[in-house]
């Protein structure tokens, strides 16, 4: 991972107070800016550079699966900005944020998440679908995926029929078939049994480095957050540790190549 680029994702101050965002406007004006409660978010500050892979640990309810969907553009936060390579996310519309999670975000979720009425082949090939592309074309791409993965033998599987660790594996594939700059992984291995989960973290940390893309690792487990480059730690909404990196100091114009 070069430090020396841009980063590919920024997120300042970053503050996410649900109890405010849930309260109507005249209660949220009589409470003031923040009301006297836990914060899922405390003003939190994050940097991604291209190809860097960052583990996000911390007990449950300390931020970190916010931290993440915040990142991703999943929710709003309630102030601070998350930057994708210089735009910010909360200023784009709405259809132009779907847009970017579809082309340049992959996720990789606990569940999975695969729809249950379609195969495997179906499932990779949906974001390609979704994104334009023909089924025949997008279908095609998906076989080589799950062929990549050493999933061909299910290609007409639905994910009932599937274990939990070829779920995974197919999940993997959905999410890098757009070739995504960044993959977010919420407890990917939650589910899984400790050989079949250090089975999917390997592919997982493979393909991506293969693909050149920057991975946010949401993790309970630290034998998973092992695998990545470096491992964030968060309690009660904000991060408790410095990134151990060396990064270069500010330039006055941004570097060439800082993105994919």
């Amino acid at each position: 991972m070069n430090t020396t680029t841009q980063p590919i994702l920024t997120a300042t101050d970053l503050t996410m107070d649900y109890a405010a965002q849930a309260a109507t406007p005249r209660t949220a004006q009589d409470q003031g800016a923040f009301a006297p409660h836990p914060l899922a978010l405390n003003r939190v500050n994050f940097t991604l550079h291209p190809g860097e892979t960052v583990a996000v640990m911390g007990p449950s309810g300390s931020g970190k699966s916010t931290l993440l969907h915040a990142l991703a553009g999943i929710i709003t936060p309630t102030a601070g900005t998350v930057q994708f390579r210089g735009a910010n996310l909360a200023a784009m519309p709405d259809a132009e944020r779907t847009a970017l999670r579809r082309n340049a975000f992959g996720f990789v979720f606990q569940s999975g998440q695969l729809l249950p009425e379609l195969p495997a082949v179906e499932n990779i090939a949906l974001p390609l679908m979704l994104g334009g592309m023909p089924y025949p074309q997008a279908t095609s791409q998906a076989v080589l995926w799950l062929e990549r993965f050493g999933l061909r033998p299910l290609m007409a599987q639905r994910p009932g029929e599937m274990s939990g660790g070829q779920m995974q594996r197919v999940a993997i594939a959905r999410a890098l078939s757009v070739n995504p700059a960044i993959i977010f992984a919420d407890e990917p291995t939650g589910a899984l049994d400790q050989t079949t989960g250090h089975a999917v973290m390997r592919l997982l940390m493979d393909a991506a480095r293969a693909n050149n893309a920057s991975v946010v690792l949401v993790t309970h487990d630290p034998n998973v957050a092992a695998y990545c480059s470096h491992t964030v730690h968060m309690r009660d909404g904000m991060i408790t540790n410095a990134p151990p990196r060396t990064v270069a100091q500010p330039q006055p114009a941004p570097l060439q190549g800082g993105a994919r």
